[in-house]
């Protein structure tokens, strides 16, 4: 029995793509990568209700470092969607050797995605993960040239499909073929995409270059604004919106962090980053003023 790793994301494509590797006695590694800007937990539900045991991987830190400075350029947003597919087929290759398995499958669609799901950005991946021949796409494979476990006869390329473009109108048909009753809407897991946060972000590393993944996600937390200390260093004032912000930021707190919080009358908490590496600096006054206005502009009590 052959066996494959599947790029499992969680959404109907993914779902269905597992699906028609078991019904040719394919055995199925799904596997889903999450980072600071996505998670797993869709994958981890749908796995579920497909009876699939899922692989859960943190590539955080290398997918940090491609955001920063894509080779192959960016979407809408901050994503870079071919650099982080590529990152996927790339961990995907170690898998093989690891797991024993013979190839890898994902649920692409041909022309879904304009920008990552086109023919040449396909054939890049390949290429530069050193996976040429090695990536099967089920939903697509008609379209496509024929691959490696399509020449061994490890899967009949003719029950595969030939499935293009944006519509799910196919998708749902097969859905229903295979008894997939749940499954979660088309929406992007990824926060990359949101044109707000993508703004704050870029923001962010044009300040800030070697910021982290605490840095990144801070940004999601609350209000974002920047200031200047007294020696017109960049400062990052976070203001909580709700208390579970609140209590995220306190959380997230780094240790040369400044954390206000109001007593005795309703308000949001105020954390304050600095990002010196070389020098201490004491707790600077005008980071408190600017932060202690802030949590006054949001509270109840002026």
């Amino acid at each position: 029995m052959a066996k494959a790793i599947l790029l499992f994301s969680g959404g109907l494509d993914s779902m269905i793509a597992s699906q028609i590797l078991l019904k040719q006695k394919i055995k199925v590694i799904p596997v889903c990568f999450f980072s600071y800007f996505f998670d797993c937990q869709r994958a981890k539900k749908s796995a579920e209700s497909l009876g699939l045991k899922l692989r859960v991987i943190d590539f955080s830190e290398e997918h940090l470092k491609i955001i920063k400075s894509p080779k192959y350029g960016r979407g809408k947003g901050l994503n870079p969607c071919i650099d982080c597919h590529l990152l996927m087929a790339k961990e995907a290759k170690k898998l093989l050797k690891k797991t024993n398995t013979d190839f890898v499958a994902t649920g692409d669609v041909l022309g879904q995605r304009p920008f990552s799901q086109n023919l040449k950005s396909l054939k890049i991946i390949e290429r530069e993960s050193g996976l040429t021949g090695l990536i099967l796409r089920p939903l697509s494979a008609q379209l496509l040239p024929e691959t490696l476990p399509e020449k061994r006869r490890w899967v009949n390329r003719e029950t595969l499909f030939g499935i293009k473009g944006k519509s799910r109108s196919y998708q749902l048909l097969l859905a229903k073929k295979f008894n997939i009753k749940e499954f979660p809407t088309p929406s992007g897991g990824c926060i990359l995409t949101d044109i707000e946060y993508s703004v704050k972000l870029k923001e962010l590393f044009e300040k800030v270059p070697d910021c982290d993944g605490n840095d990144c996600q801070l940004l999601r937390k609350g209000r974002v604004f920047w200031r200047k200390d007294d020696s017109n260093d960049d400062i990052l004032i976070v203001v909580a919106r709700n208390e579970k912000e609140c209590l995220e930021l306190k959380k997230m707190k780094k240790e040369t962090d400044i954390i206000l919080e109001p007593k005795n009358f309703s308000g949001p908490v105020v954390l304050a980053r600095g990002f010196l590496k070389k020098k201490k600096k004491k707790n600077n006054k005008k980071i408190i003023q600017d932060a202690k206005e802030l949590l006054l502009r949001y509270s109840k009590v002026r």
